[in-house]
């Protein structure tokens, strides 16, 4: 039987960190963050990851554990996570997992990896300037000539993920289909016990990221991308992609005014908000918590507690 592992999930803004640290306290465990952006050392605010204050004594994985200058794939993230997962369990503790990235949570739980490559690489700079000489066309024949099972799947629009599949072939010699294949047949890695955390009026949901953003500006948003720039992380660093950073580095730059910057960042988050909802709506063993007006966190630990206890945890 795989170890049984608590998720916490939901979209940005719902609370999970909070739960996971009253969860891990009640079952003696640690968390692990699955946040593709908590990992990036310096940005606290602007993702939201917990403080020494918010972590109450509970030791804490994959949180500021990266340069910002530096750029994470899946599979080094996963895998990484992975081996915080076997260190816990190996001292007897519980991993409590908890973050809003779907993809990477899947792939932990399922065990699965990702195609081998060097995104970034060498291969990778030729595929994008074949892109910028030829454009997408002799790309896409060459895909449906060595993996039309990908070809057929990928739109024509999806230049990203047609370079990714060539890439894989090319290093490789395997196809990003048979990988991927292979993958999916692997028995789970884990068991998990996923609580689910939402709004149930999706306005409350959308006011309460506004406060939010409101709340990273107070606290020191704007400061924080001024660090990084100062520590010389470079524009095209993946860690700028955040949410709530490229918009204010738009501001700084002279692109736009701080006021529509931050105007930028609500409806973002509001927006990714609502496609994690509908990344996990597909997920049926998804036990759900409804918030109200407020978060009651005390309520939800209760019935969380009764979850994960009926599926043997204590």
């Amino acid at each position: 039987m795989p170890p049984v592992l608590p998720c916490i999930v939901g979209p940005t803004a719902c609370g999970k960190t909070r739960l996971a640290v009253l969860t891990a306290q009640a079952f003696g465990g640690e968390v692990v963050s699955v946040d593709s952006m908590q990992i990036y050392r310096g940005m606290t605010v602007g993702t939201a990851a917990p403080t020494p204050r918010e972590m109450e004594g509970v030791p804490h994985h994959m949180v500021a554990v990266a340069d910002p200058a530096e750029s994470w794939s899946a599979a080094r993230f996963t895998a990484a996570a992975d081996e915080c997962i076997q260190d816990i369990l190996s001292r007897n503790q519980l991993p409590v997992l908890a973050g809003g990235t779907g993809l990477y949570l899947e792939a932990i739980l399922a065990g699965r990896t990702f195609a081998p490559g060097s995104a970034g690489g060498a291969v990778r700079h030729a595929l994008q300037r074949q892109l910028e000489e030829e454009g997408i066309g002799p790309l896409l024949e060459e895909l449906a000539r060595v993996d039309p099972e990908a070809a057929r799947r990928l739109h024509p629009a999806d230049h990203k993920r047609i370079l990714r599949a060539l890439e894989v072939y090319r290093e490789t010699g395997r196809t990003i289909s048979q990988h991927d294949r292979e993958s999916r047949e692997l028995p789970p890695r884990y068991t998990p016990v996923y609580i689910g955390l939402a709004f149930r009026d999706r306005a409350d949901m959308r006011e309460l990221i506004d406060r939010r953003v409101d709340g990273m500006l107070a606290a020191g948003l704007l400061e924080e991308v001024r660090a990084l720039l100062a520590a010389g992380v470079p524009r095209s660093a993946t860690a700028f992609q955040a949410i709530g950073y490229k918009e204010l580095l738009a501001a700084l730059d002279g692109q736009c005014s701080l006021e529509e910057a931050v105007d930028l960042v609500k409806r973002r988050s509001r927006q990714y908000a609502k496609r994690q909802l509908t990344w996990l709506r597909r997920n049926q063993h998804i036990h759900w918590i409804y918030w109200e007006k407020k978060r009651d966190f005390h309520a939800a630990l209760q019935i969380a507690t009764e979850i994960l206890t009926a599926q043997g945890l204590q």
